[in-house]
């Protein structure tokens, strides 16, 4: 049996703004697709051949607080080849860390958040050892 995630669909304010953000972190997205929905709002799908964030703009300026007293995603984890090259991007497209976790031996990881206020992991394994990737002794 085979699972693969084909796409995440996220509600934004502003589809340029995260657009930004997405091709900052991983180089090769690009637009595939873009247009209005019934109610006139933007929507964008940002991706490769194989996956793509779509983007669908919302009015409110509500946003919801990852990590708080509400039901939702927290974050999207990524498995990257370098954490190192992602800060370089990203800090070079003007984003800055809002945490960063190298105390475990076969992991690094770094956490961002889009314009939205959606946190977004990418994580580099220093193994392939899948018992040493998924030791969770560091409660993370």
């Amino acid at each position: 049996m085979k699972f693969r995630l084909e796409h995440a669909n996220l509600s934004v304010r502003n589809t340029e703004a995260v657009t930004h953000f997405l091709q900052a972190a991983f180089p090769g997205f690009a637009v595939r697709s873009q247009g209005e929905d019934a109610q006139g709002r933007p929507w964008r799908h940002v991706g490769n051949e194989t996956f793509y964030v779509a983007l669908q703009s919302v009015p409110s300026a509500e946003v919801r607080t990852p990590y708080g007293n509400t039901p939702g995603m927290n974050h999207l984890g990524w498995e990257v080849d370098s954490v190192a090259a992602l800060e370089a991007r990203m800090e070079a497209a003007g984003y800055a860390p809002n945490l960063r976790v190298d105390s475990h031996p076969s992991r690094r990881r770094i956490y961002y958040y889009d314009p939205d206020g959606n946190d977004w992991e990418f994580v580099e394994y220093l193994t392939d050892d899948p018992n040493e990737r998924n030791d969770y002794g560091d409660a993370g």
